[in-house]
């Protein structure tokens, strides 16, 4: 069984999400708070394996609850409640230390596999947003991304997810074999072989 608790202010949406979650046969729910104030030593009490949490909340919010209790349960996994896929609170959530959010408005079914997908290890959000989270890792200053140029990180990017030389070249609006060289340079100030190597070495930074 997963182990489910819900912190939501709007009461409507707090039944309605409660609701969804226990017809799934796998998920039991542990706490249901309608303030972050009420659920905070609650949480650390009893903690679950996911907490569903509703961003804007009076007072204390979804965003400062993750702060105030993320270090003494380390094994709960946030997931966020919001009316926007794009809104900001959304992206400094997942900085906070989220793994994923569900947009209100969703199925009973979209909020189950989003429950089911982050228990599992993933991270449910939409692609604007995991573009920002990857946007932030790489806007570090120089030194501390090994010296590679703006350019050379954004080549290490793509890569990363998978691209060729020829469409990391279409995307960028530059030449395969300037792509090339970029690798060159990376694997060298990497000090690496190869493009395995290259992002291993970057992504455990």
């Amino acid at each position: 069984m997963i182990s489910i608790s819900i912190v939501e202010d709007h009461e409507n949406y707090r039944k309605s999400l409660a609701k969804a979650i226990e017809t799934h046969e796998q998920f039991n729910i542990i706490g249901v708070y309608p303030s972050a104030e009420e659920a905070i030593n609650e949480l650390v009490n009893n903690p679950p394996d996911i907490a569903i949490l509703d961003i804007k909340m009076k007072d204390i919010s979804g965003i400062e609850l993750i702060e105030q209790v993320r270090a003494q349960i380390p094994d709960t996994q946030f997931l966020m409640c919001t009316s926007f896929q794009n809104d900001e609170n959304v992206f400094n959530a997942l900085k906070a230390g989220a793994s994923g959010y569900i947009v209100k408005g969703s199925t009973a079914l979209e909020i189950q596999n989003a429950i089911l997908e982050l228990y599992d290890g993933g991270s449910p959000m939409s692609p604007y947003i995991a573009r920002k989270v990857i946007s932030m890792h790489h806007k570090q200053p120089a030194p501390s991304n090994f010296g590679l140029s703006q350019r050379e990180l954004e080549v290490l990017s793509l890569l990363s997810k998978g691209l060729l030389y020829k469409e990391i070249s279409d995307q960028l609006d530059i030449s395969p074999n300037t792509v090339k060289n970029h690798c060159k340079n990376i694997y060298k100030r990497l000090h690496v072989q190869n493009k395995v190597e290259a992002l291993n070495k970057f992504n455990s930074f």
